[in-house]
């Protein structure tokens, strides 16, 4: 058995064993699912004003009540999972991408290129997410595109920290050499011997710069430099929501509730991810 099938087995078996991470998925899962078919279930148009009255209580009509246009508030918190988590997977996954690229490089060919590319991480991750929204905001405006480009320019130092690190131990191998001394090239190497091995490692960080994620664009839409209305994220219901605590607070618990199961369900999946991976990090592919 190959480390990733074994890292899938143990993987499983952790899911199962484990309530809490069995739960984590679980709620995952469901909000995944909730923000992919959301538009298309029952529950009313999110933009619609006047659907009922202004700042209405949760009712059987209104779950999650009405905000001060008197739209219902569970279409726009579903339209708002799906923003938040949809913002965050495409950065993530860029990051992912490029980050991962960039740790293999450093990580293998070292030198210079280590150098150039660990300074430019330490740089990158000397600037709060804040501060890197305000600039890109004053560039290219507030907006999606800036939500992603924060995400991604937050998260990535981190990528490549840990794929470096990981492929400065894998590069080192044995069977890498022996690759290299068969006259292998150095794409083919990184793609075909090292890349698989560090999958696992990319696989946990992942993970957890997808909660990194959703915790930027909801901070980032909160101060109104992320998703711009008529369209809801999370981070903007509760903006919305924070004027009206005193007298409407169903509107912050609701959409803070469920950011809150968001970022607790993938942190729980990174841990059951890492758990899984804990015993086999000494098993490399050959």
């Amino acid at each position: 058995m190959t480390a990733l099938a074994a890292i899938r087995v143990r993987l499983g078996r952790l899911l199962r064993e484990d309530g809490l991470s069995f739960f984590g998925l679980i709620m995952l899962v469901l909000l995944v699912l909730l923000g992919l078919v959301g538009p298309y279930l029952p529950i009313g148009d999110p933009t619609r004003i006047g659907a009922g009255p202004r700042l209405s209580p949760p009712s059987w009509v209104f779950p999650f009540g009405t905000d001060e246009l008197g739209r219902s508030y569970l279409p726009r918190v579903v339209e708002g999972i799906r923003a938040t988590f949809l913002l965050s997977v495409v950065a993530v996954v860029i990051t992912a991408v490029i980050g991962t690229m960039l740790g293999m490089l450093a990580g293998y060919f070292r030198g210079f290129s280590d150098h150039l590319v660990a300074r430019g991480a330490d740089i990158l991750f000397a600037f709060p997410a804040i501060i890197v929204g305000l600039l890109v905001a004053a560039v290219v405006g507030p907006g999606q595109i800036s939500a992603i480009a924060v995400i991604s320019i937050a998260t990535i130092p981190l990528f490549i920290r840990v794929v470096r690190s990981v492929t400065l131990g894998v590069s080192g191998r044995g069977f890498v050499t022996a690759a290299e001394v068969a006259g292998a090239s150095s794409g083919r190497v990184m793609l075909v011997h090292i890349l698989p091995n560090i999958t696992g490692a990319v696989v946990v960080q992942l993970t957890y710069a997808m909660s990194i994620g959703i915790i930027i664009e909801s901070a980032l839409s909160y101060l109104g430099l992320g998703v711009q209305p008529p369209q809801a994220s999370l981070g903007s219901l509760l903006r919305e929501g924070s004027a009206y605590l005193t007298i409407a607070p169903w509107l912050v618990l609701s959409a803070g509730a469920v950011l809150s199961v968001a970022i607790m369900s993938v942190n729980l999946v990174g841990d059951a991810v890492r758990d899984g991976l804990e015993p086999l990090k000494g098993r490399l592919l050959t």
